[in-house]
């Protein structure tokens, strides 16, 4: 066999394998689909003390909370290395309260804007609804290490019109957040540790939703939390990662179809 042929015949049989490798991952993309009344659930512990939003989660009532990681790694179009985070959220009678901690080598945060871009940083992301199923609407959080000054918060209508989604960003909530963190921000040439951030929502920052807005124990809210991990100054690409899988890559992390449940736990 010539030299010519044996490559046409290696091309030939890399495109159907390709395209065969392809139609495998679409058929489970389809197949992992999540299902109202099948999300995975995420226990929400009730607080047993007050919180301080500080950014330092040294408070008892953390130790109930449920720890959970961010496996599923959305943007990674390039090499990246697969930094971890940990989150954990807890309630009381007025709010949710959130923890994000995160390995961080590289500090990178340049939005100061409010409503602006916070998400091309190093960047905390949380969407719910208070209701157990995925409806085409949510809240939105995202809020990088500059915090309020330059946090994006918003309502998001999915796939509202003609197949666009809309972020409808005069939504501005009353909420705190706070953050510490070990290492340089904005500096390539060092390796920095990490960085934690903690949120306080109360419920009435959820308002659109009266009749919801006060959960009992046993209530379930769909959500999804998110981290942004950009590790270049200079470079917009960065690492997306989940904390429920997203299967659907052509679409974005709003994939209302994709949220899990948390569930509010008693005393």
């Amino acid at each position: 066999m010539s030299l010519q042929k044996m490559i046409g015949r290696l091309f030939r049989q890399a495109t159907i394998t390709g395209i065969l490798f392809m139609l495998i991952q679409t058929l489970c993309a389809q197949e992992k689909q999540l299902v109202i009344g099948q999300q995975p659930i995420y226990k929400v512990a009730k607080a047993t003390g007050p919180i301080t939003v500080d950014g330092k989660m040294d408070e008892a009532a953390w130790d109930k909370a449920q720890v959970v990681t961010f496996d599923h790694f959305f943007r990674t179009d390039k090499p990246v290395e697969k930094q971890k985070t940990k989150f954990r959220m807890l309630w009381d009678s007025t709010s949710l309260y959130l923890f994000y901690e995160c390995e961080d080598t590289s500090l990178t945060v340049r939005e100061t804007k409010p409503d602006a871009r916070p998400y091309l940083d190093d960047c905390a992301e949380f969407f719910v609804v208070p209701v157990p199923d995925s409806i085409y609407m949510h809240f939105g959080f995202e809020v990088n290490l500059n915090l309020l000054p330059a946090a994006y918060d918003y309502i998001v209508l999915w796939k509202y019109y003609n197949d666009r989604t809309y972020f409808i960003s005069g939504y501005n909530p009353s909420y705190k957040v706070e953050a510490t963190y070990d290492g340089t921000i904005n500096n390539d040439k060092d390796k920095d540790k990490g960085w934690k951030m903690e949120f306080q929502i109360p419920f009435a920052a959820l308002s659109n939703f009266q009749i919801f807005n006060r959960p009992k124990p046993g209530a379930r809210w769909a959500f999804q939390a998110v981290r942004q991990d950009r590790n270049l100054v200079d470079d917009r690409f960065r690492s997306t990662s989940t904390l429920f899988p997203i299967y659907d890559f052509r679409a974005d992390v709003h994939q209302p179809a994709q949220f899990g449940l948390m569930e509010f736990a008693g005393d």
